[in-house]
């Protein structure tokens, strides 16, 4: 932590999130909550639905407490400052009392490594009419680079990872030693029978252990397996193969944070998950979360480029996520990871030399104080 930072006084702070789907934003919004309650600052998450705290963070985290998202406002103990994420909005009835006591009024936006974020980062958007009038709203944009806001990194994330018993942990969910691990966290790829072909005709000397996430990932492989003998899967794992499958139990996202350090390789999906295997330093692919109009494919596009990506994982990434014909999903090989570690260690390095989310985002509000 900044030396400047470690002295900044406890704030009170109000964090406003909606959960649309999937999980990502509710997650999101808990590691940011926890991040500024260890800081010492003092968190109440507005939340519409907090339902997936039960596993997502069971054992909730000391100076964070999780109140409705239209719970009133409370004069006693009012906000010193508010964030909106992900371009939600505060309930009117509230946002008619921060007029009336203004405090920094923060909306922290979506991830993407497009370069619109860096133009927009920090810009200030005055409310001209309705409940909160008067005020003015900033956004605060995460991103990759220093001219963005940075991600999410605990202060304790790196000893966490120094500290973690990797090899044992693979051992406890049946990862023989020297084997291929894989976690599954996804959407519904097309490209999903063909990899897990693949995979089953790993060509390397290692067995594969896929370790799917509950949810959306499991139904997807379920599915491809039920319509194996459609797309020739059922020869392949009915015979000795390379590929065992574990389905798992919902985790926490410390134990989430857990699977991504143990495994080889990590499929993931959303904003969340993806900056987590960027901390985990390990081969990756991002499943983006598809939009009607396209607009994901310039995302993606953009992270490939910030990744400084090589052309196979470039390729990989299209066919996985159905930009290309899924036929086209390159071969997975011992060599295609070998070339793609050094690339995401690469960008790791680059992002732990840049101050984290949680830096940027106390000096921006002591600045707008």
């Amino acid at each position: 932590m900044p030396a400047a930072l470690s002295a900044t006084p406890s704030l009170r702070w109000d964090v406003f999130c909606r959960v649309i789907d999937n999980f990502g934003d509710i997650g999101v919004c808990w590691r940011l909550s926890r991040a500024l309650a260890q800081r010492g600052h003092r968190v109440r998450l507005r939340v519409d639905d907090a339902s997936a705290l039960d596993w997502m963070a069971p054992h909730g985290a000391q100076g964070v407490q999780v109140h409705p998202y239209d719970a009133p406002w409370e004069d006693d103990a009012p906000p010193q400052v508010v964030l909106e994420t992900f371009g939600c909005e505060a309930p009117a009835a509230y946002l008619e009392a921060l007029a009336r006591q203004p405090v920094p009024l923060v909306n922290v936006e979506y991830l993407s490594a497009q370069a619109y974020v860096e133009r927009c980062h920090r810009l200030p958007s005055p409310i001209l009419h309705g409940p909160g009038q008067g005020l003015t709203r900033w956004f605060f944009y995460p991103g990759f680079t220093p001219a963005t806001g940075g991600l999410l990194r605990e202060d304790d994330l790196l000893q966490r990872q120094t500290d973690f018993a990797r090899q044992f942990w693979r051992t406890r969910h049946g990862v023989a030693e020297g084997d291929l691990a894989i976690s599954l966290f996804c959407y519904e790829p097309a490209a999903l029978p063909q990899w897990l072909e693949q995979l089953a005709a790993w060509p390397g000397t290692e067995d594969v252990r896929l370790l799917v996430t509950p949810g959306r990932a499991a139904q997807a492989v379920r599915g491809a397996l039920e319509n194996s003998s459609q797309n020739g899967l059922d020869a392949l794992l009915n015979k000795r193969n390379k590929l065992s499958i574990s389905y798992l139990e919902a985790r926490s996202q410390m134990e989430f944070d857990e699977l991504l350090w143990a495994c080889d390789l990590n499929m993931v999906r959303g904003e969340d998950s993806l900056v987590r295997a960027l901390w985990a330093g390990q081969p990756l692919v991002w499943h983006i979360y598809p939009q009607e109009d396209d607009a994901h494919r310039a995302k993606l596009q953009a992270f490939l480029d910030w990744l400084q990506a090589p052309v196979s994982l470039r390729d990989f990434h299209w066919a996985w996520n159905g930009v290309t014909d899924p036929r086209s999903l390159p071969q997975l090989t011992p060599d295609l990871l070998a070339q793609w570690r050094p690339c995401v260690r690469a960008a790791r390095q680059r992002l732990l030399e840049q101050n984290s989310l949680i830096d940027q985002l106390q000096t921006f509000v002591f600045e707008k104080s």
